[in-house]
């Protein structure tokens, strides 16, 4: 039906935005490959509306969330989409062993994932302990300081192998080196982190010698909405420890400060309306 999304949601049923547009008629979408659209964008970013008291969105970026999912930790399941779009992309197969370096959101979300699609351990490695303990409660087998620490404690469970997959949810070029030198040979990295930086060194050798298989991910496709959404709905991925602070609409200026400054307590923030 008109007006309808294309899952049968309808007026009053509680759904989660897709925020990328595409157009369903270039090159890239033509191969499902909409997150790619060469006339796509952000709603929120290219299109306004997010903040706005009404706002349209195309019937094909809507997806129902049911009813055993609170509302209040809807909002990651976006995030979340785009953790498994990646994960998808590496192949993550039971009884591997996966490494996440960095443990913020989405370091802390790439944990659970793993587990849900089967990884046998999962290893999460940050410099905040506070972190490290968070990663414990949200499934991670071990945890780790970065550098030395974490390397012979990948050796110690692959049997002096190497991670099988190393996730890099930082940002930084030198931890990107860091995942090269702890993947086992023929192991896949993804760099999920955005990089900021412009230019740094990488152990090319390694790189070459090792095989490595480097697999990027930008956004998440169409079908990543329903695959987080059952996720979710059978347990197997728990957002309510994500939310550390939660502000009425009316206290946007305040939640939009602790945004911007420093805290390593601080996961995700929502807005009630």
């Amino acid at each position: 039906m008109e007006g309808y999304g294309v899952d049968g949601s309808g007026p009053g049923d509680l759904v989660i935005v897709d925020p990328v547009l595409h157009c369903d008629d270039c090159f890239y979408c033509n191969r499902n490959e909409t997150h790619l659209c060469e006339n796509g964008g952000l709603l929120g970013r290219d299109v306004d509306g997010v903040f706005a008291e009404f706002v349209l969105v195309p019937a094909k970026n809507i997806f129902a969330l049911g009813s055993n999912i609170d509302p209040g930790v809807a909002p990651l399941i976006q995030v979340m989409t785009t953790v498994l779009h990646a994960q998808t992309r590496a192949k993550i197969q039971p009884g591997e062993v996966v490494v996440v370096l960095g443990l913020g959101v989405t370091g802390l979300l790439q944990i659970q994932v793993a587990k849900a699609l089967g990884a046998k351990t999962v290893i999460g490695v940050s410099r905040n302990s506070y972190k490290r303990a968070l990663a414990k409660t949200m499934g991670a087998d071990e945890t780790s300081e970065h550098g030395e620490a974490a390397k012979l404690k990948v050796l110690q469970q692959t049997e002096g192998r190497g991670a099988d997959v190393v996730i890099e949810a930082v940002g930084y070029i030198s931890v990107l080196a860091e995942a090269m030198d702890i993947s086992r040979t023929g192991g896949r990295i993804i760099p999920f982190g955005i990089y900021a930086e412009l230019k740094g060194e990488l152990p090319f050798y390694e790189f070459y010698f090792k095989e490595l298989n480097i697999i990027n991910a930008r956004a998440a496709l169409p079908a990543d909405f329903p695959a987080s959404i059952r996720l979710v709905e059978e347990g197997k991925v728990k957002l309510e420890p994500f939310i550390t602070h939660t502000y009425s609409l009316t206290n946007l200026s305040e939640a939009i400060q602790l945004m911007i400054e420093p805290n390593h307590e601080r996961l995700k923030v929502i807005l009630k309306i």
